[in-house]
């Protein structure tokens, strides 16, 4: 502990490789990106025992030439970067130069490769950290094959880190998932144990990529998913935004994809999550296979050993407009056969959306809304007062036109195709928030004055932030005044919120202020605290609806923003094809 030394080369590659390469998929995961980055279109992939035995990888890129090869294999030598400028715009999945000569350290290694200017292959083979040899001459196609033996075999020690066969071939099979749905030009094949795992042809269209991922992830994902395209300035984000019927309890299915780099990143997740607010519960996460793509030069690549995290320029424009992206594209969800159209360039910007006091619009007094005044049904026919199956030539709405009130909660509904089913409650809580939300982004929310305006005592602090945020307030509709210290008045709530608690509702809003300081914070608490008032507005189960009432609901909701869930993330209808009743009462068989 007294001297200090210069480490010996081969134990110097030996600590290097614990960075690298943590277990088999990390080999892999390095053979494969240098391939990707070689311009492959064909990587085949086979392991044995797990990794362990042996990785062998085979590409049909570019190859090396016999020249490079001994440099392929030494430590910091790469042809991806050549200065440091390049490290803030690195185009390529590796760049370190370091991956080849980590892994040669711990395994015995084996390196072939072929150009189009050779006549034939060249052949390097190294073991543990051994001295570079010289070349040699083998029959090889156009481009490289890797092979790995031994993993390990110099570091004993670190296998009794690996887990079963069976698990590390698992992080195999996983990372050449993850990697083949970022680059569905190339073809993947894996064999484990001289048995084919999976095969993957290359996928030139929009139909084959769907067809990939349907593979990897299931048909039921991508039937209940949309294939979303936003663009903004230097930032694009496409790919696959699955819809709240298809959350799940884990957030597993929430891949990123930068630049073609798989990643993980708490603010991508962040953003997505908060793009789907309003529409999903508290222990519900979305799935989602989404892909961002950025200047180089706005994105570090070079901000974890692994490189599976980024660090972004500006990291609050990439979370504002991925958020928006995912919050507008599901909003343009409707019930129907079509799926909805492509969306426009959403407009970003990192002001509060909220607009200046200056700029909102003094509402007008209204009287009470009653419990559907709100629903305007749109000028489309009305629906025979005895809805048959043949409603002429016009064609049925989505929803279809109202049957019954079943035990004054759900509504049946004949719809073309089928029977339409519809939770009244989660609907109207849908759709009361809604245009709530809609008043308060165009600054335009109807206050109602309270006959007898409420007094509630609070702490000295909830009224000055009361006192201090009155503008905000009075644009979320609630008109109130600080009579004494601890002492508020409230005058007025919004006009859709109107029979909602008004003491309770201002405690809670200011509650929210205090523990967020951000704009966006105190928007987002505000707004979940509204879905819970709007829940509380909702028509409640039991109450009967007429027969206008029910059809005024069903047209309503089919062209409300995010109508197919509540608030709370619980479906809002459901629909019966004629193929699923049949099926009820054996009909066909």
């Amino acid at each position: 502990m007294t001297r200090i030394r210069l480490l010996p080369p081969q134990l110097v590659g030996q600590i290097a490789a614990g960075e690298v390469v943590e277990r088999p998929a990390s080999v892999v995961k390095e053979l494969v990106e240098n391939s990707l980055d070689a311009g492959a279109r064909r990587v085949d992939v086979q392991v044995e025992a797990g990794g362990v035995g042996l990785i062998r990888v085979r590409d049909d890129g570019i190859g090396i030439a016999r020249e490079h090869l001994p440099l392929a294999l030494a430590r910091h030598a790469t042809s991806k970067i050549a200065t440091a400028e390049d490290l803030l715009q690195v185009r390529t999945l590796g760049f370190r130069g370091e991956a080849l000569a980590s892994i040669a350290a711990v395994s015995r290694l084996e390196l072939i490769s072929r150009t189009a200017a050779e006549p034939c292959g060249w052949r390097l083979a190294l073991a543990g950290g051994d001295e570079i040899p010289e070349p040699v001459p083998v029959a090889h196609p156009r481009g490289t094959t890797v092979t790995v033996a031994d993993l390990f075999h110099s570091v004993p020690a670190r296998r009794k880190f690996l887990r079963s066969e069976r698990t590390e071939f698992s992080h195999i099979q996983h990372f050449l998932e993850r990697l083949a749905l970022s680059r569905f030009d190339v073809g993947f094949s894996l064999r484990h144990n001289q048995r084919e795992a999976w095969k993957l042809p290359p996928a030139p269209g929009e139909d084959q990529w769907s067809q990939r991922v349907a593979v990897v992830w299931g048909k039921e994902f991508v039937e209940q998913a949309l294939l979303i395209e936003w663009n903004h300035g230097p930032l694009r984000l496409w790919g696959w935004l699955g819809l709240p019927a298809v959350a799940r309890r884990q957030g597993d299915r929430q891949w990123w994809y930068v630049n073609g780099r798989p990643v993980r990143d708490k603010l991508l997740l962040h953003a997505l999550r908060h793009g789907y607010r309003d529409v999903l519960g508290g222990d519900r996460q979305p799935a989602a296979l989404l892909y961002l793509e950025l200047d180089p030069a706005l994105v570090d690549v070079n901000a974890h050993p692994a490189k599976l995290e980024v660090r972004f320029r500006e990291p609050r424009q990439v979370r504002d407009f991925i958020a928006q992206s995912v919050y507008r594209s599901l909003g343009q969800v409707r019930p129907g056969p079509s799926p909805p159209p492509k969306p426009p360039a959403p407009a970003v910007s990192g002001s509060s959306s909220y607009p200046p006091p200056a700029a909102r619009p003094q509402p007008q007094v209204n009287e009470a809304l009653a419990f559907y005044e709100a629903l305007h049904p749109p000028p489309a026919p009305a629906a025979p007062a005895e809805p048959a199956a043949d409603t002429g030539t016009e064609a049925a709405p989505p929803l279809g036109y109202a049957l019954a009130h079943l035990h004054g909660i759900y509504i049946l509904a004949e719809a073309e195709g089928g029977l339409v089913i519809v939770d009244a409650h989660a609907a109207h809580e849908r759709i009361v928030y809604e245009k709530f939300k809609r008043q308060l982004e165009r600054g335009e929310v109807v206050r109602q004055p309270l006959l007898l305006p409420v007094k509630l005592q609070v702490g000295r602090g909830e009224a000055e932030l009361a006192q201090q945020h009155q503008d905000l307030l009075l644009s979320l509709g609630l008109e109130v005044d600080r009579l004494g210290p601890e002492t508020l008045v409230v005058r007025s709530l919004p006009a859709l919120l109107g029979r909602a608690d008004a003491a309770e509702l201002v405690k809670g809003v200011l509650a929210e202020l205090a523990r967020f300081e951000a704009v966006t914070g105190v928007e987002t608490a505000v707004r979940e605290r509204l879905a819970t008032c709007a829940c509380h507005r909702a028509v409640r189960a039991g109450q009967r609806l007429s027969r206008e009432e029910m059809n005024a609901l069903l047209r309503e909701l089919e062209c409300t923003e995010r109508g197919g869930q509540c608030n709370h993330g619980r479906p809002t209808w459901v629909k019966l094809d004629f193929q699923t009743l049949d099926r009820f009462f054996h009909r066909g068989r």
